[in-house]
């Protein structure tokens, strides 16, 4: 089998979560069906969002730093546990040696193949505003629709000051008016377009209609590593 390597930090529970769903999408009877993981939980990387909106230092370099130390580890193939760092792809694979895959597009093609004509996206401001998710689905023939910006704030809250803060009394609430509001809208799946926010879906055990990136992203390393699926897994 090939070895993984993630590209994390972006935040520690969200890195935590991807290896934890690479585990349990891996049809294993002992250790040693398993795949290798090597992990860089590097909260070094400046904040995505900031650096898109010209307000922060570009994460590349440490991004790049990250995806080097794993390649030197004896990686075969990379992951990152983050969305919006997607917007900064193609800067990073020009310096690496190995795969990057893509988690937007591991995640458009999922929906393609499901037939979905219109999704919503739960994201943060800065995987919006530059269109991560937009543009892989456009090619694909797939609308997507956000929430109001009322509720967008609450999002941002959600992901900054609660998940990445290590707080969990958030609203259930709040959330399921949101995914209404996506509904309402015409969205047939809603996209958790934020590697915390599965975190919090899950806490709450909501997950009607909901598309997890990070999911998609570890069938498809597993796949990709050679290991057996567990289709039992999402």
């Amino acid at each position: 089998m090939k070895k993984i390597g993630i590209i994390g930090g972006m935040g520690p529970k969200a890195t935590c979560d991807l290896m934890q769903k690479i585990i349990m999408s891996t049809d294993a009877q002992n250790d040693q069906d398993h795949i290798h993981v090597f992990v860089d939980c590097n909260t070094n990387i400046p904040d995505r969002t900031k650096a898109i909106f010209g307000q922060g230092e570009s994460p590349v370099p440490e991004l790049i730093k990250s995806g080097k130390r794993l390649q030197s580890m004896g990686a075969d193939l990379l992951v990152m546990s983050c969305n919006t760092a997607h917007y900064f792809y193609d800067e990073l694979v020009e310096c690496l040696d190995i795969p990057l895959l893509n988690m937007p597009d591991e995640t458009t093609i999922y929906l393609k193949d499901m037939g979905v004509k219109k999704v919503g996206v739960l994201a943060t401001d800065g995987t919006i505003e530059s269109g991560v998710y937009q543009k892989a689905l456009k090619k694909q023939g797939i609308n997507t629709v956000y929430p109001s910006s009322e509720n967008q704030k609450f999002i941002i809250e959600l992901i900054y000051d609660y998940i990445k803060s290590g707080r969990d009394d958030y609203e259930d609430s709040r959330l399921r008016d949101i995914l209404d509001e996506l509904k309402e809208k015409g969205a047939e799946k809603i996209i958790l377009g934020c590697t915390e926010l599965p975190i919090a879906f899950e806490r709450l055990g909501v997950n009607e209609d909901l598309v997890d990136p990070t999911l998609i992203l570890a069938y498809s390393a597993v796949y990709f590593a050679g290991a057996k699926l567990n289709v039992k897994v999402g």
